[in-house]
């Protein structure tokens, strides 16, 4: 029984991966993800492509640990999914679900923020610590806290989900999630071009971002990076509201390395040291000495954070 799936269910596809302890990852692909009120019809698709890889690589399902799957929602320490928005599902019991569906046991379930940050720090960037706090920087802002090799669920399911921390009681728009003034409407990719583009109408400061048709996260960092003023002020701002965040974060958990990940911690070493330094100058001065990384393992982190949960069984 030295092999397991890692499968990361997202809004648009189900990516998977079979792993072996000994070797790691060995094969990986991804699959639509089929929408509706209740995960069946996924899950008889999961089992089939499950199954496909097995019989191709002359595996039975009783060679294998074990199944994780992260999903995007909350999951509490008990296994309940808590509804996933992206996909149409309420509560459910996933795990106990796809377990009599597919015809394998166990399956663990995690929230997919939270899996990646356990797949970064058993394979990636936290390979070397005891503690961390991953943010996802993406289409929102996700968070995942690792404590001695464990996720930190919380009694909700709702632990680490940093992008919900409120950084603005003034802000007269509404979050995704209901709110107003979420880390998310400023540190998303599409937070980060709401910002740019109030910014533009508010200021007559030349910039290259106004001859820019359809902004992204992505050409305002790249513009800031090549010196455009504006640009720069702006990545400077998102940095500091990122970085107070973070702070926030860890006067609650205060763990070894903070981790920066999702599509925008492409811009890198520019946007990681913008980070870390707003960081610095807003932390109590005993926190100040937190390592800093980008994460390694992209948009794989799921799978090795999915099949983690099974070796570390």
């Amino acid at each position: 029984m030295e092999y397991c799936f890692g499968v990361d269910i997202g809004g648009t596809t189900v990516k998977f991966g079979l792993f072996s302890q000994k070797e790691g990852l060995l094969e990986k692909w991804e699959i639509p993800t089929k929408k509706g009120s209740e995960p069946t019809p996924l899950l008889k698709d999961i089992k089939v492509s499950i199954e496909e890889c097995l019989s191709k690589n002359g595996l039975k399902k009783e060679d294998l640990a074990g199944i994780g799957m992260a999903a995007p929602g909350p999951v509490t320490e008990d296994g309940c999914l808590r509804g996933t928005v992206n996909i149409g599902w309420g509560d459910v019991f996933l795990g106990k679900k796809a377990e009599k569906l597919i015809g394998v046991s166990p399956v663990y379930i995690g929230n997919d923020a939270r899996v990646a940050a356990l797949g970064e720090y058993t394979f990636g960037a936290g390979k070397e610590v005891s503690s961390l706090l991953m943010v996802t920087l993406g289409t929102g802002v996700g968070g995942g806290v690792i404590l001695n090799g464990k996720i930190l669920s919380g009694a909700s399911g709702t632990a680490g989900e940093i992008g919900h921390i409120t950084m603005n009681l003034d802000e007269l728009e509404q979050c995704n999630c209901g709110k107003k003034g979420c880390l998310e409407q400023y540190a998303s990719a599409p937070g980060m071009v709401r910002v740019a583009q109030k910014a533009l109408m508010n200021t007559d400061k030349p910039s290259v971002l106004r001859n820019i048709e359809v902004l992204t996260a992505k050409k305002l960092w790249d513009a800031a990076k090549k010196g455009d003023a504006l640009a720069r002020e702006l990545t400077e701002y998102i940095s500091k509201i990122l970085g107070v965040a973070i702070a926030n974060a860890c006067y609650i958990v205060d763990p070894e390395m903070i981790v920066l990940g999702g599509g925008v911690s492409q811009a890198g070493v520019f946007l990681l040291d913008m980070v870390q330094r707003a960081y610095v100058e807003n932390v109590f001065p005993h926190c100040r000495d937190k390592k800093f990384a980008l994460a390694k393992l992209l948009n794989d982190a799921g799978i090795y954070g999915a099949a983690a949960m099974v070796f570390k069984q």
